[in-house]
């Protein structure tokens, strides 16, 4: 095992060792000990998972130590007949490796197991406001773990989650979720907010990664978004910016609320805008107030 290189890794993908240590399933002193050759070994699941943490191949953080030379120069002085009997089972054993190569190359290996990530982004935001951003995750097969990396936009401020975020960078806008034993399906929810000296009519993009890690064989899939985000004084929840909450759009929002209840988001205030008809903005206060719809 490496240790320089893992430290190095981690650091630059500006990971703590907190993190690590959730992914591995260890603690933080076992981390530090990995990083500075305390622990010059590790256990082969340890090490799939410490790779899968750093969203690297294992053969990365392996380090590979030749025998000495000059060691076997002395012993086949010391002893020729064991030097002998030494090349004898070297050679033999060099034979079976290669007839075991030749029936494993024979036989089909498992491809990798198919993920595929989608965002479900609102189609606008005001600034100043809070939005509801989702990701539906899913995979073939059913997987040890997996790790979801999202990327928002600069600036913006990352509030909370369901399931909880479990590694936050705030200034640079990426939040990662581990996830062990996934659901072949999954749902991520989380509230970001929109700074308010924002340039209006921006259109704002997001990025991700979906991240698995089978067996030490690294996969991944590229998060797509349903749509572009533009900075507008529309509540995340009027899908047409007709500054109306509709039945149809209340509608759709009802299996949210049962997923995503437990997040802080302004709930009782969607449900007053569709009871009373219509909403604007207030620019100074920065949030949205039920008015009556103008008369038809």
């Amino acid at each position: 095992m490496d240790a320089a290189v893992i430290r190095r890794i981690r650091e630059e993908k500006r990971l703590t060792q907190l993190y690590v240590a959730k992914v591995v399933g260890v603690t933080t002193d076992t981390v530090s000990r990995w990083e500075n050759n305390r622990y010059p070994t590790i256990m082969h699941d340890n090490a799939l998972k410490l790779a899968e943490a750093l969203e690297v191949d294992l053969a990365i953080i392996l380090k590979q130590e030749a025998d000495s030379e000059e060691s076997g120069n002395v012993d086949r002085l010391k002893n020729p007949k064991k030097s002998n009997w030494l090349y004898f089972l070297l050679f033999s054993a060099g034979i079976l490796l290669f007839l075991l190569f030749l029936f494993l190359s024979n036989k089909p290996s498992s491809p990798a197991p198919v993920l595929q990530a989608k965002r479900s982004l609102p189609p606008f935001a005001a600034p100043g406001s809070q939005i509801l951003i989702q990701v539906e995750l899913s995979a073939e097969k059913p997987l040890p773990g997996m790790i979801l990396k999202e990327t928002f936009p600069a600036g913006w401020r990352f509030i909370e989650s369901e399931p909880a975020v479990s590694h936050l960078d705030a200034d640079t806008g990426v939040a990662r979720w581990i996830f062990r034993k996934p659901l072949l399906k999954t749902r991520v929810y989380y509230i970001l907010q929109v700074p308010e000296d924002i340039k209006a009519d921006s259109d704002m993009t997001f990025s991700g990664e979906l991240i698995a890690n089978p067996e030490g064989q690294r996969t991944s899939a590229l998060i797509e978004s349903d749509r572009t985000m533009q900075v507008k004084p529309c509540h995340w929840a009027d899908k047409n910016c007709d500054l109306i909450i509709d039945d149809v759009e209340i509608l759709e929002l009802s299996d949210i609320t049962e997923e995503a209840e437990s997040l802080h988001l302004d709930w009782d205030l969607i449900e007053k805008i569709w009871e009373v008809g219509a909403y604007q903005w207030d620019i100074e206060k920065k949030q949205f107030i039920p008015v009556q719809p103008p008369p038809q």
